[in-house]
């Protein structure tokens, strides 16, 4: 866009933003061949003690082991989020990123029949391909308007808003978007907080182009102007903003 606009989420949508209490965490335990080194098991998380987790003491700590788990993440060269002939890893990236940072976002969420379980108080185990499934950009985008605030996040509606709460704060911030055409991948990507090194892009000192992590068709440790508002591009229907702390 050479007409630069303060990027609006898409308002228009109806979002839950009131907790249900019955809703739980669709987790997987970790998987051997989980790792940053391999493309196997891709729904289940990493455990590896070598990657660090967000130190949530205050927010200096928060923001520092932030650019800490990114550098050791590495989404430009690890393995597990290089791009397929079949498919990208945007969503894996992802939770990865929230997962290491104390914050739940799904790789893998309910059926529908175990998700009316859950909601019905049943206890009820995440077992891949069984009770629970993959989730992808766009679904998760639908998740985060009905699930999102019962897990803690709280909608956001310009990308100005949110770099300047994931930088005051040290939180976590998320862009999804979803795709028009049914079937195919939407994008998601953190919005991390600025460094001196990297920044989002500005115009009149409101953020245009927040900076953000990102696996995809390219991998980006850090990125803000090179692709622009992805997120307002025509193969999307629609997209929204979440933040964490």
């Amino acid at each position: 866009m050479e007409n630069y606009t303060v990027s609006l989420a898409s308002l228009n949508l109806v979002d839950n933003p009131i907790p249900n209490t019955q809703i739980r965490k669709a987790d997987l335990l970790p998987g051997l061949e989980s790792r940053l080194d391999s493309m196997e098991m891709k729904e289940k998380p990493m455990d590896d003690s070598n990657i660090p987790f967000r130190d949530l003491t205050n927010t200096s700590s928060k923001k520092e082991s932030i650019h800490e788990l990114i550098a050791k993440l590495n989404v430009e060269t690890s393995i597990r989020y290089q791009k397929t002939v079949e498919d990208t890893y945007c969503n894996v990236y992802s939770y990865d990123y929230c997962y290491f940072s104390k914050v739940y976002l799904p790789t893998v969420w309910w059926k529908a029949e175990s998700l009316e379980k859950v909601l019905q108080g049943e206890d009820v185990e995440a077992v891949f391909e069984d009770t629970v499934d993959r989730i992808y950009s766009s679904a998760i985008h639908d998740w985060f308007l009905e699930w999102g605030a019962s897990f803690g996040w709280e909608r956001m509606h310009t990308v100005d808003e949110i770099q300047n709460k994931v930088n005051s704060n040290g939180g976590i911030g998320i862009i999804c978007a979803k795709r028009k055409e049914k079937g195919l991948s939407g994008h998601i990507v953190p919005i991390v907080p600025e460094t001196d090194l990297h920044k989002a892009y500005r115009t009149n000192g409101i953020v245009i182009y927040p900076l953000q992590s990102q696996a995809g068709k390219l991998n980006y440790n850090y990125f803000s102007e090179v692709r622009k508002d992805w997120w307002n591009d025509e193969l999307y229907s629609s997209y929204v903003l979440y933040y964490h702390e």
